[in-house]
C-alpha cells in the first residue's frame, strides 16, 4: 500500500480529461442496459435462492449462522441484499445532486459535461432498478438512521472537488467488489445476478471518472486541504459502510435481532472480507495523499483497512 503521506499521481491535463470523457461516452453508447427490459421482473421470487452470496452475509461464519436453517440463511441474504440496495439508492441520490451542482452553468459542449449528465442518467436507472429489486425480494424500505440522513443532506450540500468525487469512488468501489461476487454466484436468485451485472458494467465507467476527477481536483492542493478532505472522505466512508445492512434485516428474517447484531459486530470473517475487497481502493487513496493517521482510524473502524 502506498504511504499515507505519498503525493498524488500527476494530474490529468484538460486534454487528458476530455479524452477520458469521450471514451466513457463512447463506451456508454456501446454498452449500456435498460433494466426495465433486461431484468426478469415478471417471474415470481424463487425462495430456493439466496439474495447475495452467503459468504457476504454479516452472520456467515458465526455460531448463529451455523444454527440457522437453510431457509433462514436464504431469507437473511435476501433481506441483506435489499438493505444494500436501499443504501445504494440513498447514496446515488446524493451523488446525482453533487454532480449536478458541480457542472451547473459549465460549458455543455465539453465532453466532461456530457459525461456527467450520462452518469446521472445511469444513476437514475440504477436507483429505480434497486428499488424494484428490493420490492421483489419482499423487503421493506431500509432507510439509514435519521442522523445519517441529515448528515448526508449536509454533505451533498457542502461537499465539492476531491471530497465529493473520492466519496463517490468509495461508495461505488465497495459495492462493486461484493456485486462482482454476487453476479457470478449461481446460488443467487437470477434477477439479482442480472441487476448486479448491469451495475458492475456501468459503474466501472463511473469509477474511472471519479478517479480522474479526484486526481484533477487535488492538483496543487495544500497539505491542510488534503488533511481536511482525507478526514471528510474517511468519515463519509465509515457512514456508508456501517449503513449498508440495517439492523432490522435480522428481525425481518425471523432472527433474534439483539443476538444477531452482537454476533455480526464481532464477525471476523466479514471484517476480513471487507478489508481484502478494499485493498485497491486504499492503495489509490494512499497514492493520492488521502490516507492520513486520522483518516485511517475511521477506515479501520469501518473494517476497510
Amino acid at each position: 500500500m502506498a504511504s499515507a503521506t505519498a503525493g498524488s499521481d500527476a494530474a490529468p491535463t484538460q486534454s487528458d480529461r476530455d479524452d477520458v470523457a469521450r471514451r466513457l461516452l463512447h463506451s456508454s453508447e456501446a454498452l449500456s442496459y435498460d433494466p426495465a427490459q433486461e431484468v426478469d421482473w415478471e417471474t415470481p421470487l424463487d425462495t430456493s435462492y439466496h439474495g447475495a452470496s452467503p459468504e457476504w452475509s454479516t452472520l456467515y461464519g458465526t455460531s448463529y449462522w451455523a444454527e440457522m436453517t437453510p431457509e433462514q440463511q436464504r431469507e437473511l441474504t435476501r433481506q441483506e441484499a435489499a438493505s444494500v440496495a436501499s443504501t445504494g439508492i440513498w447514496f446515488e441520490m446524493i451523488l446525482q445532486q453533487m454532480m449536478l451542482r458541480d457542472f451547473y452553468a459549465k460549458d455543455p459542449t465539453e465532453p466532461a459535461f456530457q459525461w456527467a449528465l450520462t452518469e446521472i442518467a445511469d444513476e437514475c436507472r440504477h436507483s429505480i432498478m434497486f428499488a424494484r429489486g428490493a420490492a421483489k425480494l419482499r423487503a421493506p424500505a431500509y432507510r439509514p438512521r435519521r442522523l445519517v440522513i441529515e448528515l448526508g443532506r449536509v454533505f451533498k450540500t457542502l461537499a465539492f472537488g476531491e471530497a465529493a468525487y473520492a466519496a463517490i469512488l468509495v461508495a461505488e468501489e465497495v459495492l462493486d467488489v461484493m456485486q462482482r461476487d454476487w453476479m457470478r454466484d449461481e446460488r443467487v436468485v437470477p434477477f439479482v445476478r442480472t441487476i448486479n451485472n448491469i451495475h458492475v458494467v456501468e459503474e466501472s465507467r463511473h469509477m474511472k471518472f471519479a478517479r480522474e476527477e479526484t486526481r484533477t481536483r487535488l492538483a496543487g492542493s495544500s497539505r491542510l486541504r488534503r488533511q481536511i478532505n482525507a478526514l471528510v472522505i474517511a468519515i463519509v466512508s465509515y457512514v456508508i459502510v456501517t449503513s449498508m445492512v440495517h439492523k432490522k434485516v435480522y428481525a425481518n428474517a425471523g432472527l433474534d435481532p439483539e443476538r444477531a447484531t452482537r454476533e455480526a459486530k464481532g464477525n471476523e470473517h466479514h471484517k476480513s472480507l471487507l478489508r481484502s475487497s478494499c485493498s485497491g481502493l486504499m492503495e489509490f487513496l494512499g497514492s493520492a495523499g488521502l490516507l492520513t493517521k486520522t483518516s485511517m482510524w475511521f477506515y479501520k473502524r469501518a473494517n476497510l483497512l
